[in-house]
């Protein structure tokens, strides 16, 4: 996306935030964008780990033997 954004054009997109914020607004304005790029890798990285662990968790089905054994043995005579 940002791939054909050359030294130039870096610098030309910094001036202008310059004049739009002043140079008083810019660190914070950086700040903020930092913590929302840390809150959403967070966040997209539990969604991750929520669903490696569901699939685990349905993946793996245990069949219980005895409990059919024993409901074989209540059975109701023919």
């Amino acid at each position: 996306m940002l791939g054909g954004l050359g030294v130039t054009g870096v610098i030309l997109l910094v001036l202008v935030a310059l004049l739009l914020f002043g140079p008083n607004k810019l660190p914070e304005l950086g700040r903020a964008f930092g913590r929302t790029l840390k809150e959403f890798k967070a966040g997209a990285r539990d969604i991750m780990e929520d669903s490696d662990k569901d699939q685990k968790d349905t993946s793996r089905i245990e069949v219980n033997r005895k409990s059919d054994e024993v409901a074989d043995s209540k059975r109701l005579p023919d």
